[in-house]
């Protein structure tokens, strides 16, 4: 096995540890998050019903470069008002294969002061 195959391959089984711990419902639904190089991606998911909920992230033309922890606050604060606006209060933080760390750990927080509670 080459070493990316490896890297995936270990990001797929720390990404299922995570997973088998968190499932999104309607009343609580579950906080994803993917981040790239250059964006942050973060969305309000229903697994029950298989629907999004709300979503916000850095990748648009009015949005500045979304690499920084700048924008990822910006972007959990984004997402903490869509989730209030439809009645959101509560949800379950999935991090993915990520470390709650940097940008991940500054989207969090700042969901968290926008009234979101995990």
């Amino acid at each position: 096995m080459d070493a990316q195959r490896r890297k995936q391959h270990r990001s797929i089984r720390r990404k299922q540890h995570v997973r088998k711990k968190v499932q999104g419902t309607p009343e609580r639904p579950r906080l994803s998050v993917f981040r790239s190089a250059k964006h942050i991606y973060a969305q309000l998911i229903d697994d029950l019903n298989g629907l999004t909920l709300a979503s916000a992230s850095t990748a648009g033309k009015s949005k500045p470069y979304g690499g920084n922890v700048k924008a990822a606050t910006e972007v959990g604060k984004a997402l903490a008002a869509a989730a209030t606006a439809k009645g959101i209060q509560v949800c379950a933080f999935d991090r993915g294969p990520y470390r709650y760390h940097g940008r991940l750990k500054a989207l969090a927080e700042a969901a968290r002061e926008g009234g979101l509670k995990f």
